[in-house]
């Protein structure tokens, strides 16, 4: 695992969040409260993570696809 970055909910994603994830990052804020928390970005096998402390995460699969979802126990 890559260590990205960590940011605001509801600022602007910092530079190395990939396109393919942000509009999936604003759908998720746009369904939570102003003060949901803090995004951190990681990398598991070369794919990037965003993860809410509201329980959140947006990722990209190994076929491209870009997945948000509540956390899956």
């Amino acid at each position: 695992m890559q260590l990205g970055t960590r940011w605001a909910a509801g600022a602007e994603p910092p530079a190395s969040v990939p396109a393919a994830l942000r509009p999936a990052i604003a759908d998720v804020e746009a369904q939570l409260a102003p003060a949901a928390g803090h995004w951190t970005l990681t990398w598991l096998e070369g794919r990037p993570i965003a993860e809410l402390d509201a329980g959140w995460e947006v990722l990209l699969t190994a076929s491209g696809e870009v997945v948000a979802r509540p956390f899956q126990d």
